[in-house]
């Protein structure tokens, strides 16, 4: 009898081991999200809310919040182009734009500076305020969220196919 009540307490702990396993592997930043997030940020792909929404819970669970028109990730431990990001902001269904978002711990000036010298991509300034809106040929922006750099890529949601052509 104690055999047996041993062997099922053995049994629990693997159990609970592999299900802290999946959890804690589900948690780490994965090794393409450089190439994945950075790619879609930077506009150079097909903006698409629900694969960043997969792509997201996928690799570091359920947003936090909704809130804004966006689901809201916490990314404790990612990095792009040198810098922490903090937050991913993937837009829910409520806009009329598909958008993917970061918050990174830079300045706007520092995070351009970064993608400049790592992807070659440009930005130009395309107003004159004090807190200028950066943008790249492609439609990236780089924005300034407090004393932090906001870095999104926004596209128009393609309309339905009108019922003629279906």
């Amino acid at each position: 009898m104690a055999a047996k009540a041993v062997r099922g307490a053995r049994a629990f702990l693997v159990l609970a081991g592999a299900v802290l396993a999946g959890t804690t592997a589900a948690a780490a930043v994965p090794t393409h999200f450089g190439t994945v997030l950075g790619n879609g940020l930077l506009c150079r792909d097909e903006t698409s809310n629900r694969y960043y929404f997969d792509y997201m819970v996928r690799f570091f669970g359920q947003p936090y919040k909704r809130e804004g028109g966006a689901y809201w990730f916490r990314t404790p431990e990612a990095t792009l182009w040198g810098f922490p990001i903090r937050e991913v902001i993937v837009s829910d269904e409520s806009w009329p734009y598909s958008f993917v978002g970061a918050l990174a711990d830079a300045t706007p000036e520092k995070l351009e500076a970064a993608i400049t010298a790592q992807d070659g991509v440009r930005y130009a300034k395309i107003d004159r305020s004090r807190y200028p809106v950066r943008e790249t040929r492609t439609g990236g922006r780089i924005v300034y969220a407090n004393r932090q750099a906001k870095i999104y890529c926004a596209k128009f949601k393609p309309l339905p196919l009108p019922p003629a052509l279906r």
